[in-house]
């Protein structure tokens, strides 16, 4: 066929249904006989239960019961990973609450409303116990322990060799907060669960039928099939009795990875009961219970020359996992150690990472997932360094880089970037920021002494996308009538997977685009998947119905050469879609015809399914100028221009590629000015609902000037690296360190995220008085009792 869709603006095909609101959420389902659930919470941090009273909410009306984890006798577990084997969460607390929103009891009702009165009626008895909130005094000698008999230590982990440090000229030290902060979605957690030998779904447009199904569960995840796994695993049943099915989604962001305690206490109640049960999170409930992301305190040490080119980094990160050793404390031990090393030529390196447990909300994943923690740490050191040195931000950055002729390049930490020409996208952002001029105009408000500061921040990022490679699912079917159906393994909240399978058919198959229709989310319907998490969807899942379109593509034109009495290597597809004869014009074949004869003579469709692979991870890349201005009698932080140019690979729909990169430059931005989770010394959260939580509306955000680059990676047919997370991985530091120049004039070094008005205020206060922030101190004691591990393999026997 002439000419290619991929690489073209496709309109997004999935967003009628999504705003006409013909779309079906969790909470939408009419199952027969639903019952609803509502979760009795800890109003404490930490506390031992002595007497929980389930009485008189069990009388109430409309009560159909009320369970504690003595009724239910649930198996305690883990989320998405595991941190340490030894300490799993109990769906229901048994005799210890550890954080402010875990459960004690639910209550199942007819009506949700019933169901959320009946919570006030159950009487639980708590003897409070000292809670430990910060993460690096929960690790310091004496801290209450979360758990009687071991310390807060979750997990572990040393790497390196000898002193990275040895052979600097110069070294830069800082102690930097990646802060805590929530995730967010548009829909919070979300579940249904009916059990039965045979039933009928209930869901409409996902339905098979009645089929012989012990569970049917439809659930808000990114992963379904993995859940699938996970609760069949759990309850001790065959996994082709449990089906999976996620409708539509209203975002993940990683909050959404892994079955959590509300999920298997539902499906408790469920078979316990032998009827249906919904459960959908409220908002204050999410802000409190879904897990939360990032939570670091990094030290970190780069060493260099006194030309400005590094020697080494020694860097030591203490993670707050919360309760429980949640999975996103372990995020410091994978991906913020895999990318630590950045973009840059490091000759040595030194990486220790200790997991606390405090009694908090455990902790998950949230876009980017370990990966904007490492950039962040990484590009406040290049520009704190450049300032040590004397040096223009954007000069030292390009003494060290990795150098494109490196290429397949293995870092310190074991990784093997793809490809990479890192001064290519700052050269781009360069250019469209107009970085010169955007200095002379902060040098003559510096001279003026206008109150209001210009700040002009820079972050050059790679990260990992598709980590580990693997494989994935897709299939392409051609009904008898010409139109197709694709299916994948990976499960779409947003992306636009719909839209990107189906221009991938469309170009081999010449299939219209409307004609297409995409299944996903239902293990009934799709065999196998790893859903979606590290924006791998496109280069796993693309791969795999593209290599399924091919597949049919052959069978089709051996079908077409039988019609035709032609032979097979004649028979080519037209520009119109058709099946026809090279050189013989005349003659073709549609899809309908050809389709349509194999049903007639097999009884069977034209299909493909098949897994791709991929050999190892891609690794995007690309850098950010943020352009902000600071108010020094406020310390009001105001964006003016933000230029992203992101590098992820080949673009197959720019469309797409720019909705990814406008989400992520919003959340990057939020942690960099607004959004932070705050608890008090009691580990009461103050931050629970949207009314405390600072998250940015469309009105506190400004429009962003997004650009790419296109280095095609040579791992997968498509060229394609992931896009998800990258804007937010670039964003974050970019902002912060424009925060920072605009202040370094008047004696500011470093702001902890969030650049608050309050904390920027603070801050030239307090360099005003002469009293200059304290950049360093030694880090905790327990990185000196960390065993060296390899391969990023956690202490005390934990799984990474």
């Amino acid at each position: 066929m002439a000419g290619s869709i991929l690489g073209t603006t496709v309109r997004r095909v999935e967003d009628l249904e999504l705003i006409t609101g013909a779309s079906t959420y969790v909470g939408n389902l009419d199952l027969q006989g639903l019952a609803h659930l509502a979760f009795v919470r800890s109003p404490l941090a930490h506390a031992r239960i002595t007497g929980i009273d389930t009485g008189p909410a069990a009388a109430a009306p409309g009560v159909i019961a009320v369970f504690t984890a003595a009724d239910l006798d649930l198996p305690a577990h883990h989320g998405l990973m595991v941190i340490n084997p030894e300490l799993p969460r109990p769906p229901l607390a048994t005799d210890r609450v550890r954080f402010v929103g875990e459960a004690v009891a639910v209550v199942v009702a007819e009506t949700k409303a019933a169901a959320v009165d009946a919570v006030e009626l159950v009487e639980v008895d708590y003897d409070p116990l000292p809670a430990v909130v910060d993460p690096e005094a929960a690790l310091a000698p004496g801290a209450p322990p979360q758990f009687d008999d071991r310390s807060n230590l979750a997990a572990g982990v040393r790497a390196g060799g000898d002193d990275p440090l040895a052979d600097a000229e110069v070294v830069v030290r800082a102690r930097m907060v990646n802060q805590r902060i929530a995730v967010l979605p548009m829909e919070g957690n979300a579940i249904a669960v009916q059990p039965a030998a045979t039933h009928t779904d209930g869901a409409g447009a996902h339905g098979a039928g009645t089929e012989p199904y012990e569970l049917t569960i439809w659930v808000s995840t990114q992963m379904p099939h993995g859940f699938q796994a996970q609760a069949a695993e759990l309850f001790g049943l065959d996994k082709e009795r449990v089906r999976v099915i996620a409708p539509h989604v209203g975002g993940a962001f990683g909050g959404k990875a892994g079955m959590l305690a509300e999920h298997t206490a539902a499906i408790g109640v469920a078979r316990r009961l032998g009827r249906a049960v919904s459960w959908v999170e409220t908002r204050s409930e999410n802000l409190v219970s879904m897990p939360h992301g990032r939570a670091q305190v990094g030290y970190y040490e780069l060493g260099l020359t006194r030309d400005g080119v590094i020697t080494g980094l020694r860097a030591r990160v203490v993670a707050d996992s919360g309760a429980y050793a949640g999975f996103g404390g372990g995020l410091a031990i994978g991906p913020t150690f895999m990318m630590a090393q950045g973009v840059y030529a490091i000759p040595k390196m030194g990486f220790d990472a200790a997991v606390a447990l405090t009694n908090t909300t455990p902790m998950g994943a949230f876009r980017g997932a370990g990966r904007p923690e490492a950039t962040a740490h990484l590009e406040r050191m290049m520009d704190l360094a450049a300032d040590e040195l004397g040096l223009d931000p954007v000069q030292i950055r390009r003494r060290n880089f990795i150098a494109p002729d490196a290429f397949p390049y293995d870092t310190l930490s074991g990784m093997r970037y793809d490809n990479g020409d890192y001064d290519l996208p700052l050269r781009e952002a360069l250019r469209l920021a107009d970085y010169d001029k955007l200095r002379e105009e902060q040098a003559t408000r510096r001279e003026s002494g206008d109150p209001v500061q210009l700040g002009i921040g820079i972050s050059v990022y790679v990260e990992i996308t598709a980590g580990g490679g693997g494989s994935e699912y897709g299939s392409v079917t051609v009904h008898a009538d010409g139109s197709a159906t694709i299916s994948a393994g990976t499960s779409a909240h947003g992306q636009g997977h719909a839209t990107a399978f189906a221009m991938l058919v469309n170009d081999r198959l010449g299939i219209p685009i409307e004609r297409i229709r995409f299944v996903q989310s239902d293990t009934a319907t799709v065999p196998r998947g790893s859903g979606t998490g590290g924006s791998r969807s496109l280069q796993m899942g693309g791969s795999a119905v593209q290599a399924a379109a091919a597949d049919v593509l052959t069978q089709a034109r051996r079908r077409a050469a039988e019609l035709l009495e032609a032979a097979e290597t004649d028979v080519e597809l037209t520009d119109n879609g058709e099946f026809g004869v090279a050189g013989v014009p005349t003659t073709t074949l549609t899809w309908a015809q050809v389709a349509g004869s194999a049903v007639e003579d097999t009884g069977q469709e034209l299909h493909a399914g098949l897994d791709a692979h991929q050999e190892g991870a891609t690794f995007p890349f690309g850098a950010h100028v943020s352009v902000v201005e600071v108010d020094t009698l406020t310390g009001r932080v105001t964006p003016r221009q933000h230029i992203a140019v992101d590098d992820c690979g080949r673009i197959l729909n720019p469309l797409l590629v720019a909705g990814q990169q406008h989400g992520g430059l919003a959340q990057g931005m939020a942690q960099a000015l607004y959004e932070e989770i705050l608890f008090d010394a009691d580990g009461q959260p103050i931050t629970a609902t949207l009314a405390d939580y600072r998250m940015p509306t469309a009105a506190d955000l400004i429009g962003f000037d997004i650009a790419n680059t296109e280095t095609p990676t040579p791992l997968n047919p498509l060229g394609a690296k992931g896009i998800g997370e990258s804007a937010t991985v670039g964003s974050t530091p970019a902002v912060q360190n424009a925060v920072i120049d605009a202040l370094r004039p008047l004696g500011v070094r470093h702001l902890d995220l969030p650049c608050t008005p309050e904390r920027v205020w603070r801050a030239l206060r307090d360099a005003a008085a002469g009293q200059l922030p304290q950049l360093w101190r030694e880090p905790p004691a327990v990185f000196a009792d960390l065993p060296v591990r390899a391969g990023g393999e956690a202490a005390e026997g934990g799984e990474i």
